[in-house]
C-alpha cells in the first residue's frame, strides 16, 4: 500500500513566491503519485504564521482550485518551528508519514524521492542535509557554520547543515506531540528521540522571487533559543570561570599586599582598575546567562499554548466533486 504523505510547508509572508511553490509541489506529487511512491489520499498542507501579506489569500484559492492543497491558519505570528510542529500534528492522525519543506523551495524537492526509500526500508527520520553553503553569502556561510559547531560543543545533538528539511514517520510524530515545552528547538529536539535515522545529501536552489525571512537577528536569537534549551553547559561554564577569577583575585590580593609593604601602592592602580572592570564584565555576563534560563523556566511554568488555529482548511478526497470544505479551529 502506498505512503499518504504529507507536505509541511512554513508560510510566512510568502506571496511572491507561494504560486511557484504550489505548482512545483504539485507536479511533484503528480510524479510521485503516477510512480505508486504515494497514495492519492497525500495532500500539501500549507501553514499560514501570522502572515502580513496575501499569503492566506492564495492558500485559500489554491485549496478551492485543487484539494492535493491544505491550508492551516495561525492566529498570530509563532515563529518558523512553532509552524512546523502545527502543521506536523494536524498531520498525525491522517498521514503515514510527514515531510517538512521552506516555502521558497531551496531545499531540492527531488530529494522527496529519496526520502521515500529510506522510509520505506525502516527509517523513521530522514535529514535533508545541504552539501555545500555555496549559495550563502561569506557572513551567512560562516555564522552558520560557527552556530552549528558551537551547538555541538555545548552538547547538543544537531547534524551539520540540517534546517527543517525531513521526513517523520507517523509513530515519531505521535512521540512528538508528548513534549510540552514552549522553546521549541526540533533541530535539537528530533535526533534525542533515538528513532532509526538516515541522511540525504541535497544541493540548494536560488530563491525564485521574494527575500529570506531569517535576518541576522532572529538566527542569533534562534541560537540563543537553541543553546539554552537543550544544553547547561553555559551554566557549567559560568562555575568554571567563577573558580578562576577566584585564583586571579587570590593572585591579585597577594601583589596587593606586596605592594603595600614595599610602599608601591601608587603602580598597583593600574591593576585594580583592569581587574575591577574584568570582575565587573563577567558578573554582568553571568547574571545575562542564568537570566536566560530563568526566562525559560518561567515561560515553561505558565504552560501556554504554543499556538492557536484560526481556521483549517481540508477536503476528504482529492478531486471528487461536491466534497463539502471541512474547517477547524484548535490550540495546542
Amino acid at each position: 500500500m502506498s505512503c499518504i504523505l504529507y507536505l509541511v510547508v512554513p508560510c510566512y509572508n510568502e506571496e511572491a513566491v507561494l504560486p511557484d511553490t504550489a505548482a512545483a509541489l504539485e507536479r511533484k506529487y503528480q510524479t510521485l503519485t503516477k510512480q505508486g511512491k504515494i497514495s492519492r489520499e497525500s495532500r500539501i498542507l500549507f501553514v499560514n504564521d501570522g502572515s502580513r501579506d496575501g499569503t492566506w489569500r492564495i492558500i485559500t484559492e489554491l485549496f478551492h482550485k485543487n484539494a492535493l492543497f491544505c491550508g492551516l491558519n495561525l492566529s498570530r505570528n509563532r515563529g518558523h518551528q512553532n509552524a512546523v510542529l502545527a502543521g506536523v500534528l494536524t498531520a498525525q492522525e491522517k498521514a503515514d508519514a510527514v515531510i517538512s519543506i521552506d516555502a521558497d523551495l531551496q531545499q531540492d524537492i527531488d530529494a522527496i524521492d529519496q526520502m521515500l526509500e529510506k522510509y520505506e526500508n525502516g527509517c523513521d527520520v530522514v535529514y535533508g542535509v545541504r552539501n555545500t553553503r555555496d549559495t550563502d553569502g561569506f557572513v551567512k556561510k560562516n555564522t552558520a557554520l560557527g552556530f552549528y559547531k558551537l551547538m555541538q560543543m555545548m552538547g547538543c545533538e544537531v547534524i551539520t547543515n540540517h534546517a527543517d528539511y525531513r521526513l517523520l514517520s507517523k509513530r515519531v510524530i505521535a512521540c512528538l506531540a508528548q513534549y510540552g515545552e514552549v522553546n521549541l528547538f526540533l533541530r535539537g529536539l528530533i535526533p534525542t528521540m533515538g528513532f532509526s535515522s538516515d541522511v540525504v545529501c541535497f544541493d540548494v536552489r536560488e530563491r525564485q522571487a521574494g527575500e529570506s525571512k531569517y535576518t541576522m537577528k532572529k538566527m542569533l536569537a534562534f541560537a540563543i533559543d537553541g543553546i539554552t534549551s537543550f544544553s547547561i553547559r553555559p551554566l557549567q561554564m559560568i562555575s568554571v570561570l567563577g573558580f578562576l577569577m577566584l585564583i586571579v583575585s587570590i593572585v591579585m590580593i597577594g601583589t596587593t599586599i606586596f605592594d603595600y609593604y614595599s610602599g608601591r601602592t601608587v603602580p598597583g592602580w593600574s591593576s585594580s582598575y583592569c581587574s575591577t572592570w574584568f570582575i565587573g564584565s563577567v558578573q554582568l555576563l553571568s547574571l545575562g546567562v542564568i537570566g536566560e534560563y530563568i526566562g525559560k523556566i518561567y515561560m515553561e511554568t505558565k504552560h501556554r499554548p504554543r499556538y492557536h488555529i484560526e481556521s483549517y482548511l481540508w477536503k476528504e478526497n482529492t478531486g471528487s466533486d461536491g466534497t463539502e470544505d471541512k474547517k477547524e479551529t484548535d490550540e495546542r
